[in-house]
Formats: structure tokens, sequence, C-alpha cells
């Protein structure tokens, strides 16, 4: 009789995935993840890609409103989903975090470090400390706090898969803020190096690097006359959606991936070609 449920569960998530539009990893079933940065763009799109997979899904992000709207619209669609308010720039948030979230789903098996932004250009010469200090926070010291939360039990229990978040800010100098390219560029290293310390344990870590994605926030403020030279910077023809990252980042949560870490995929339109 159990044999007979689990079959009917993968069926029916496996339908569910499907009809969202999402690809389809049968692993995934069962597993938990915790998203930070999940009330909007990549990474609601990435809970709710994760869910679609039969995922237990936990959300994190500054918005408690936003958060739990994601969380209530994913329940909505069949999937399960839980969501907290957290500033993952401060340690003990994090700490707290954890274990609403271990009660909520369990241990951890997926980790999205998906926080950050603030890559509005300002030249240096006009940046202050306190600005560059903030920047460098949001994205980069709040991967750091993230892994170094969830990665204990992962490597208690010898699985896990860490997805991280930088940009093409990190890869090429553009018009975002310095801050936040070196910030970005931090990321990539870090990935890195953590992957390189933590694979003897059975854990990976990869790094998702988006370029130009019409997130709600990006389709407010980019003037529609400007969008037909943003999209001659890619070679594909136009400006991603959340959901060309969150495939990518389901991906690299599945088994899939099972033999790939410290890799970053540039999710960028063939603007960065590594």
């Amino acid at each position: 009789m159990s044999t007979d449920n689990t079959n009917d569960n993968t069926a029916d998530n496996t339908a569910a995935a499907t009809a969202n539009g999402y690809p389809v990893y049968p692993d995934l079933i069962g597993r938990t993840a915790l998203i930070t940065g999940a009330s909007r763009g990549i990474g609601a799109e990435t809970a709710r890609a994760l869910a679609a997979n039969g995922v237990r899904v936990v959300l994190a992000a500054r918005d408690k409103s936003a958060v739990e709207e994601t969380a209530e619209a994913i329940r909505a669609a069949g999937g399960s989903a839980v969501g907290f308010a957290a500033d993952c720039t401060e340690q003990a948030e994090l700490e707290r975090l954890r274990e609403l979230a271990t009660e909520a789903v369990g241990p951890i098996d997926v980790l999205g470090a998906f926080v950050g932004g603030g890559g509005d250009p300002v030249p240096i010469e006009r940046m202050d400390l306190a600005q560059f200090r903030s920047v460098v926070d949001l994205n980069l010291t709040s991967t750091f706090l993230a892994v170094q939360t969830f990665l204990p039990s992962m490597i208690e229990r010898r699985r896990g898969s860490i997805i991280t978040m930088a940009s093409t800010a990190g890869r090429l100098p553009g018009f975002a803020a310095a801050s936040y390219a070196a910030a970005k560029a931090g990321v990539l290293m870090f990935t890195r190096h953590v992957a390189g310390e933590v694979g003897k344990h059975g854990v990976r870590v990869n790094c998702v690097s988006p370029s130009a994605i019409m997130t709600e926030s990006q389709r407010e403020r980019i003037p529609a006359d400007r969008l037909p030279m943003i999209v001659k910077q890619f070679p594909l023809g136009r400006i991603g959606e959340p959901v060309d990252v969150a495939q990518a980042a389901l991906f690299l949560a599945s088994d899939a991936s099972s033999w790939l870490t410290g890799l970053t995929i540039d999710v960028a339109g063939g603007r960065i070609m590594i």
C-alpha cells in the first residue's frame, strides 16, 4: 500500500511540474529546500519550481507580507511552502530561521542563498562607506551567513546542494555599482572555495549568475524605448526571465547535476561565454 501511495504522489507531482512548465526531476520529490530572498523575482520563481517538483519549500525574506503571500500562492497551486521574515545579513536571524525551518520541514537538503540587490550605478567618488558596506553585506555577507548556518546539517548527513547567486556584474565591468560588482565577484570565488572544502562531505556548492532578468522591479524601471538596445547585447535575442534562472537552479538542486560542484552557470543569453 505504501508503494502505491508513493507512485501516486510521484505521478501527481510530475504532472504538477509539467503543467507549470517546469522541468521534472523525480529525485527531488520529498526533499526540503530553503530559499533566501524568496518573496519576489528569481527567488520566488525558484521556490515555485521546486515546489512543483514535490519539494517542501521554506521561503525567507525581509518583507513578511510578500514572503507569506508567495508561500500562500505556492500552497494554492498544490505545493508545500511556508514563509518566514528574516534579515539574512544578521547571524542571529539566520539561526532563528534555521530553527523555524527545521521545525516546519526538517533538515534542509537544498539551500538557495539568493539575497542580493543594490546594483544601481553610483560613481565611486560619490559612494560613501556606509553604502559600500551595505551592498557588500546584502550580497556577499548574506551568502556567507546562509551557507555557514545551514552547512553543518548537510555535512552531518553527508548530502546537500547549495546554490548561490552571483551576477554578470561580477564577471564583467559595466554599469552596476562597483560595490555590487565586487560583492558578486566575491560570491563567485566564495562558491568555488566552499565547494572545494565540502565536496568530501557529499555536499555540492554551485552558483547561478544571471544577466538582465525581467523581474517585477526591472519591468518598472526599464523604459520601453530602451529594451531594443538592451536586447542587442544578447546573442539569443531576448532579455531573461526569472524562470530561466529558476530552471538552472532546479537542475543544480537535483541529482542530474550530482557530479557538478564549484560551477557557475551564466544565465546570460550568451553574453557571457566561458
